[in-house]
C-alpha cells in the first residue's frame, strides 16, 4: 500500500476568512473576569469618592474671624467638587468596562427584567453614586446655601451624564451570540487538486493520500475552478457522522412523545380489558 504523502495546502484569501474563528467564537473564548473586576473596583472607588464628598459637605463654614478648616489639604467646597468629579469619572469608566464584558459574554434575554438590569447595571450605579449625596446635602443643616445649591446642581448634572453614558443602547444577548455562532460555523472550506473533478470536505480523505499539493478554497471558488461536485466518499462519511450524532429533542417534542406514549399505553390497557371481558363472558356462556 502506497504511503500517504504530506500535503502542501494552498489556501485562498476567501478560505482564510472563512476558516478563521468568527466574532462569536472569539468572544466565547475570551475571559471577562478582568473586565468585571475592573468595573467593580472603579465603582467602589466612586462610592468612596461620594463618601468623601459627603464628609466635606458636613464641614461647617467658618465664621468671619475664624480660619477655614481644610479637608485633605483643600477647602471643603473645593474638595466636594473634586470628589464629585472623581465619582463621575469612576462610574463612567466602570460602566464602559461592564458594557464591554456584556458584549463578550452576554446575558440571556429569556427574563426581560434580569436582562435589562444586567446590561444597565452602570445606570443603577450612577444613581447609587450620587442620589445619597444629593439627599444628605439638601438635609444638611451645617451646609450654607451656596454649597447646597452648587453642590446639588453639580451632582445632578454628573448623575445624568453618568446615567446616559452607562446605558446600553444596543444590548447583546446570549441568544443572538449563539445565532451568529451557528452562521459562522456554517461557513466552511473545501479541498481539491488541480487534476481532479471533485472537491472534498475532509483533508484526510483517502482519495487525497497521494496528492502533494491541495487547494483550500470556498465551495464557490472550487466550482469556478471546474470542480463539479462533492467527493462521494466525503459525502458518505459526512452522512455517517450526522447519523451517529444523537438528535436533540426539544421540550415540546419530548412532551409530545410522552403524550403519545401515554395514549398508546391507555389504548393497550383498554383493549386488554375489553378482550378480558369478552373472554369471561364467553366462558360464562
Amino acid at each position: 500500500m502506497a504511503e500517504k504523502k504530506e500535503h502542501k495546502i494552498i489556501t485562498s484569501d476567501a478560505a482564510k476568512t472563512a476558516s478563521s474563528k468568527g466574532v462569536a467564537a472569539q468572544q466565547i473564548a475570551q475571559s471577562t473576569v478582568g473586565l468585571r473586576i475592573g468595573s467593580v473596583v472603579l465603582w467602589i472607588v466612586a462610592l468612596v469618592a461620594e463618601f468623601l464628598a459627603i464628609k466635606a459637605s458636613f464641614i461647617p463654614a467658618p465664621a468671619e474671624d475664624e480660619e477655614a478648616t481644610l479637608f485633605m489639604g483643600m477647602a471643603p467646597f473645593t474638595a466636594l467638587i473634586v470628589f464629585l468629579v472623581i465619582d463621575l469619572i469612576c462610574v463612567i469608566a466602570g460602566s464602559l468596562l461592564w458594557k464591554k464584558a456584556n458584549h463578550i459574554h452576554p446575558a440571556s434575554e429569556k427574563n426581560a427584567l434580569t436582562f435589562w438590569l444586567w446590561n444597565n447595571l452602570g445606570v443603577i450605579m450612577a444613581a447609587v453614586a450620587f442620589i445619597p449625596f444629593i439627599i444628605l446635602l439638601l438635609t444638611n443643616k451645617n451646609a450654607d446655601q451656596k454649597t447646597k445649591t452648587v453642590g446639588t446642581i453639580v451632582a445632578v448634572v454628573a448623575m445624568l451624564i453618568a446615567g446616559f453614558s452607562s446605558y446600553d443602547y444596543n444590548p447583546y444577548s446570549a441568544e443572538e451570540q449563539q445565532e451568529i455562532l451557528k452562521m459562522e460555523e456554517a461557513t466552511s472550506t473545501v479541498f481539491w487538486t488541480e487534476g481532479g473533478k471533485v472537491f472534498h470536505i475532509y483533508e484526510d480523505c483517502q482519495h487525497l493520500n497521494q496528492s502533494e499539493e491541495l487547494h483550500q478554497t470556498t465551495t464557490q471558488e472550487a466550482e469556478q475552478a471546474g470542480k463539479e461536485r462533492l467527493c462521494k466518499t466525503c459525502l458518505k462519511r459526512h452522512e455517517k457522522e450526522v447519523a451517529e450524532t444523537p438528535a436533540e429533542v426539544s421540550e415540546e417534542g419530548q412532551s409530545a412523545l410522552e403524550e403519545a406514549s401515554e395514549t398508546v399505553k391507555n389504548a393497550v390497557e383498554s383493549t386488554a380489558e375489553e378482550v378480558k371481558d369478552e373472554v369471561e363472558e364467553a366462558v360464562e356462556e
